[in-house]
């Protein structure tokens, strides 16, 4: 029994467990820049406002389609489940770390063990055999004195939000990947269709100059041009058709399904819809800092931050309280019984570790350094997208008005060249530019269409938009597939906590 002495060590030492954190405290790689920059571009490209909001911007296009899609991947992308499953990947592990909290060793035995013992010679030579019996149960709690077992749940802390962050980035690239290639659908749709109508004008103009060629009303160049100009639209068709395939085959990936026709596809085939604006509720530059990927980047940084108190907590010795209690017992006449009851601190010091220990601080500070690069490269990257975005945007919306007004002269430009061609005026060569005029005019504009749209979903995506979902974070057939095989407790029913409940230290900044 502990005097009071020792009672009173006991209590100072379990008080003193757990206070001393070694290494640095985390503080947020913020860059000060971000706080006064701006994008001219930016401001023009985009407007305030609530509605739509920022985490679901695809509403923009009030396309009921695209809405069914990006609920389709959310429920079953293959690369966004793989994210969710790196989420409770951290949570587990963020419970191997709070384990530290508790005895490290808790281990009970039990041995029966058969003896047959053989002496001869001497002046007592005997045979005995016996069974020995022993159970016992050991335990040793290593004291959070230096912070050890506390620094590394913070740093399993932050790596859970991590994951959580990255879950939701790759919801931001998806839901920008849908779009794209929803749109790049739609666009090679319409040229498919421009091509074939005019391959349908040519063939008639084709079939018109034959006749005439064959009634000695035209010259045979007339007709070769013409048979020309037609089979060369026409040679375009297979093409766009295989582009058509593919880019419907990519979106059944991302949405989960095999490639197929994709029959939700067919309630809307008209053109793209042409946003001009996008719309955002916050200044750029903290959409930039709440991008999933640059939280990410931050929260990495808090975790390789706690990593170097923990290596530095050998440097110090490691207090441990032990304790046994051992019963045994056999079958030999005459023997005794016995229980032991054993236990006390244990003092462990590396005193000579012949530089492992420090350059294991070091390797863990330069790891926080590259981290703290990463971060700063990061928001800078942001930046260069968000302000490349909303240039392009600016830009392919100029183009797409200029395209748009030379489609109509295009246009017009043919009526009058057949016009003058039907009364004589003109020779047949100009309905041929004039034809060819038309369909490069309306190709690039349909091509102007879909950039402007691609700049605005690059747009969007650069500013971190796209990152909620009204699905779980792991599908119910997912998590009862993954009970069947391993009871995860509460883990996969408990709801993810969103990253604004991180937990910061008292005094600490993020």
């Amino acid at each position: 029994m502990l005097t009071r002495s020792g009672r009173l060590l006991l209590l100072v030492v379990l008080g003193l467990g757990g206070c001393v954190r070694l290494g640095p405290d985390f503080q947020a790689p913020g860059e000060a820049w971000t706080k006064l920059w701006s994008s001219p571009a930016l401001e023009q490209a985009s407007q305030r406002s609530l509605n739509p909001d920022v985490r679901q911007w695809w509403q923009v296009f009030a396309d009921p389609v695209l809405d069914g899609l990006i609920a389709e991947s959310d429920a079953h992308n293959s690369d966004l489940k793989i994210a969710g499953l790196r989420v409770m990947e951290a949570r587990a592990r963020l419970g191997i770390a709070q384990s530290g909290r508790y005895p490290q060793l808790q281990q009970a035995s039990a041995d029966s063990l058969y003896f047959n013992r053989k002496q001869s010679g001497g002046n007592n030579p005997q045979d005995s055999h016996f069974w020995q019996h022993s159970a016992g149960f050991d335990v040793g709690w290593e004291l959070d004195f230096w912070g050890r077992f506390s620094r590394a749940i913070e740093s399993s802390d932050a790596s859970y939000f991590a994951a959580q962050a990255n879950y939701e980035d790759a919801l931001v690239l998806l839901h920008a990947q849908v779009a794209d290639t929803y749109f790049s659908l739609r666009t090679t749709e319409a040229r498919l269709r421009v091509a074939r109508e005019n391959a349908e004008q040519q063939k008639r103009n084709f079939e018109i100059t034959e006749k005439l060629f064959n009634s000695g009303q035209s010259a045979e160049l007339d007709l070769q041009q013409a048979k020309t100009q037609y089979l060369g639209t026409l040679s375009s068709i297979p093409d766009f058709e295989a582009q058509v395939l593919r880019t419907r085959n990519a979106l059944a990936v991302l949405i989960g399904q095999p490639p197929s026709a994709l029959p939700q596809l067919l309630t809307n085939e008209g053109l793209i819809p042409l946003v001009d604006q996008a719309v955002l509720q916050d200044v750029p530059a903290s959409l930039l800092l709440r991008r999933p990927d640059v939280r990410a980047a931050e929260l990495n940084v808090a975790a390789q931050s706690a990593l170097i108190g923990v290596a530095e907590t050998d440097f110090y010795p490691s207090l441990t309280l032990l304790g046994s209690i051992v019963w045994t017992t056999d079958t030999l006449s005459g023997t005794s019984n016995s229980l032991d009851l054993i236990g006390g601190p244990s003092l462990r010091w590396n005193l000579f570790d012949h530089g492992q220990i420090s350059n294991n601080v070091r390797v863990q500070d330069a790891r926080l350094q590259q981290l703290i690069e990463v971060y700063r490269d990061k928001v800078r990257q942001a930046a260069r997208e968000a302000d490349d975005a909303a240039s392009s945007l600016i830009k392919s919306l100029e183009r797409e008005r200029i395209l748009g007004e030379a489609q109509v002269a295009a246009a017009r430009s043919l009526n009058l060249a057949s016009t003058q061609y039907r009364e004589g005026y003109s020779d047949f060569q100009r309905v041929l530019d004039a034809q060819r005029a038309l369909l490069e005019q309306q190709d690039n504009y349909l091509l102007s269409r879909s950039n402007a749209v691609s700049n605005l979903i690059a747009l969007y995506k650069a500013v971190g938009g796209g990152w909620y979902s009204a699905q779980p974070t792991v599908d119910q057939d997912t998590r009862r597939q993954m009970e069947q095989r391993t009871d995860w407790g509460n883990l996969l029913n408990e709801p993810v906590p969103s990253q604004a409940s991180y937990p910061v230290p008292e005094g600490q900044s993020r």
